[in-house]
C-alpha cells in the first residue's frame, strides 16, 4: 500500500505504557490517605472477588469504587487534586523510553492521541511535565469522561463508556473516521489495549518490546 499521502496518526495507552504503574489505586490513595484507600477496598472486596471471577462487569466495579471516592466532590477540587497528582508523581512513574517515542512523533508533526480508561481529569496534566506546555496542547485526551452535576459536583458515575479494549477504537474512528487517510501507530501494555494495537497499521506492545523503545 502506498502511505506516501497519508498523514501519520499515533495512539498511546496511558497507564503502564506511558507510566510505570496504574494510576488510578495511586491517584485514590494521593487523594484520600492510605487509610480510606484501604478501608473503601476492604469494603469492596466482595466486588473486585467477583470482578476478577469474571461475575461483575469490570467497568461498573471500577464506576462505584470511583463514586466511593468522589461523588459529591466539585469538579474545581477535582481538577485541582488531578493538578497536585500530576506534579508529585509525573517524574516518578514515567516510562521514559515510551516517552521519548511519544516526543519524536510530535517533533515530526504527527498526530498524537492519548487514550486511556483513566480519567482525563487526572491524565492531562501529566503531559505538560514530560512533553513541555505547548506540545501538551497539540495533545488530543480521548479518556474516560467523569459526569458533572448542574451545580458543578461529581455524579460518581462515567459520562462515557469505559474507554478499554474495543471502546478505544471506537472513540479514535470517532476522532478520525476517514482511516484510509493515515497511517496509524499504537502503543500500550496490556489486554486493554489489544483491539487498538490490532487495529493499528503499527502496533506495538511496550511491554513486550522494552528493549526495543
Amino acid at each position: 500500500m502506498n502511505y506516501k499521502n497519508r498523514r501519520t496518526v499515533c495512539v498511546f495507552d496511558f497507564d503502564g505504557t506511558l507510566t510505570t504503574r496504574d494510576t488510578l489505586l495511586l491517584f485514590i490513595r494521593h487523594t484520600h490517605g492510605t487509610l480510606r484507600f484501604l478501608l473503601g477496598f476492604l469494603l469492596f472486596s466482595p466486588l473486585i472477588i467477583m470482578m476478577l471471577m469474571r461475575l461483575f462487569p469490570n467497568w461498573k466495579a471500577k464506576e462505584k469504587v470511583f463514586s466511593l471516592f468522589f461523588r459529591g466532590m466539585t469538579h474545581d477540587r477535582f481538577l485541582e487534586l488531578g493538578e497536585a497528582f500530576a506534579s508529585k508523581e509525573a517524574g516518578r512513574i514515567c516510562n521514559t523510553p515510551v516517552i521519548d517515542i511519544l516526543r519524536r512523533h510530535l517533533a515530526n508533526g504527527d498526530k498524537v492521541y492519548i487514550v486511556s480508561a483513566s480519567i482525563e481529569d487526572w491524565v492531562r496534566p501529566f503531559l505538560p511535565h514530560w512533553v513541555g506546555s505547548e506540545a501538551g496542547n497539540s495533545i488530543t485526551f480521548l479518556c474516560t469522561q467523569a459526569e458533572i452535576s448542574a451545580s458543578g459536583t461529581l455524579t460518581g458515575h462515567f459520562l462515557t463508556k469505559n474507554c478499554y479494549g474495543p471502546e478505544k477504537v471506537a472513540r479514535l474512528l470517532q476522532a478520525e473516521p476517514d482511516r484510509a487517510s493515515y497511517f496509524l501507530y499504537a502503543y500500550g501494555d496490556s489486554n486493554g489495549d489489544r483491539e487498538m494495537l490490532a487495529y493499528a497499521d503499527k502496533g506495538t506492545n511496550v511491554k513486550k518490546n522494552a528493549n526495543n523503545c
